[in-house]
């Protein structure tokens, strides 16, 4: 009896101590692993935007978001709009942590996989040509032409959200093609954004924007490790970037891109420093040898970096880019006064048939001749059932659509574009999940949630 309570002891004694804080963050960290939940808050801020914008409130409401905000230092002044604040700034931030997503899959995950990950790569391309492809056959020549780059994109959050509504009825080979294939297809879309959106380009402020880059890549080089100065340097970088008339967004993607995938600390290594850890005796903690301290700071510094910079950076960001970014951005432009004489316009029309038929079109068949040339391998539980209900569902373009459709279109023809984005995401959300759900329940549960995955990697 005994002994069972002196292991129970030193069971507790291995583990951190207990907080408050602790006690009432843990049920709301749990909520964060289930990927669904960014979802439900975006869909719920996407609602209420829609409802502020169609009350007696929408004058004010839409008015909020025109209020300048600007910043002076000296004789530097520096303002936008907060609704481009929003999407200029904040996004730069979604915009770090899909790159950082794709840096993770490209080293440690699947697209490390050359064969398996061209599935997902074809996919993409094919679901970001053919929709662009229908809607300028659709608007050629007409003033809705810009737009092209809106039906591109593919909205992670509520396509996760709806494989997690199918459970086991999907393979989790279907989830993770579609997590990759949205990665890619978000970064092909800032690409776009920067290289078609772009406004004259500055030469010398872009000049200092690579010098920018390559001090980051020789602070990493030279060993430095904390993060607070690559942001100091990477806001330095994205003001020189929006001077040079480039999108400042693809700031984020760069910096994500250049951050190390590879842990500094091994396990074999982490144990080793672990083990030479002097425990003070109780009492005299004060006195402890400057070796004692030094070998603590060094056990500190080793378990942060067991988990490399890539990881370490997902874990802090992604719950506020899901649940503090992502439902920002959908309030603040989300809102679109409803009219029924919209239904009948050619850009509402163009932009649905673009995600609505173009992407599952181009996303089935550049997957079905990436597999016919050998250069994709296609899983054996990926049924092409599985990938036309996947194509289907990648037309919820809502989020990227949305930020896109700002900067492509005049002020006249944005709410058209708005309300065919509306129509397409929730048409291919209802078409994806009447494919699939009927799917019987597999026996063996491989469904992995995809933000408990990214927390334990």
């Amino acid at each position: 009896m005994n002994e069972d309570l002196q292991a129970d002891s030193n069971a507790e004694l291995t583990r951190l101590p207990k907080t408050v804080v602790e006690q009432l963050t843990k049920p709301f960290a749990r909520f964060l692993r289930i990927e669904a939940a960014g979802g439900v808050i975006l869909l719920l801020f996407t609602v209420a935007a829609l409802v502020l914008s169609n009350s007696s409130l929408a004058h004010f409401f839409v008015g909020a978001w025109e209020t300048p905000v600007r910043f002076q230092i000296g004789s530097f002044e520096f303002g936008r709009s907060l609704r481009e604040w929003i999407n200029d700034g904040l996004m730069t931030l979604f915009f770090f942590l899909v790159a950082l997503e794709l840096k993770r899959e490209l080293v440690l995950g699947e697209l490390s996989k050359p064969r398996m990950a061209a599935l997902s790569i074809a996919g993409a391309l094919g679901g970001m040509l053919v929709p662009a492809v229908l809607y300028l056959a659709l608007q050629w020549g007409q003033p809705g032409e810009a737009g092209w780059g809106t039906v591109m994109a593919t909205d992670t959050a509520f396509v996760i959200g709806c494989l997690a509504l199918l459970g086991r009825r999907i393979p989790h080979s279907l989830r993770v093609f579609m997590l990759s294939l949205a990665i890619v297809d978000d970064i092909g879309a800032i690409l776009v954004v920067a290289i078609g959106y772009s406004s004259h380009i500055l030469w010398g402020a872009l000049a200092l924007a690579a010098l920018g880059f390559a001090i980051v890549r020789a602070m990493a080089l030279l060993g430095f490790r904390g993060f607070p100065l690559y942001f100091l340097v990477g806001g330095i970088i994205w003001v020189a970037v929006d001077a040079s008339g480039i999108h400042a967004t693809i700031t984020g993607v760069i910096l994500g891109l250049m951050t190390p995938a590879r842990r500094w600390v091994s396990d074999k290594r982490l144990y080793a420093i672990l083990r030479q850890v002097i425990v003070h005796p109780t009492g005299d903690l004060g006195n402890g040898h400057a070796k004692d301290r030094q070998t603590l700071h060094a056990a500190e510094i080793a378990a942060r970096e067991a988990l490399s910079p890539v990881e370490r950076l997902e874990i802090a960001l992604h719950p506020w880019v899901g649940f503090v970014i992502m439902p920002l951005f959908a309030f603040a432009n989300a809102g679109l006064p409803l009219s029924m004489g919209e239904l009948g316009n050619s850009v509402t029309a163009a932009v649905f048939v673009g995600f609505a038929l173009g992407k599952p079109l181009g996303i089935v068949t550049f997957s079905w001749l990436a597999t016919r040339l050998g250069i994709a391998i296609r899983p054996p539980d990926l049924s092409w059932r599985l990938l036309i209900g996947g194509g289907l569902l990648a037309g919820i373009g809502f989020t990227m659509a949305l930020f896109i459709a700002n900067l492509a279109f005049s002020q006249g023809l944005i709410d058209s574009a708005k309300l065919g984005i509306f129509l397409a995401s929730g048409f291919s959300a209802v078409a994806g999940l009447a494919l699939l759900m009927p799917l019987p329940a597999r026996t063996k549960h491989l469904w992995v949630n995809s933000s408990s995955a990214r927390t334990e990697t």
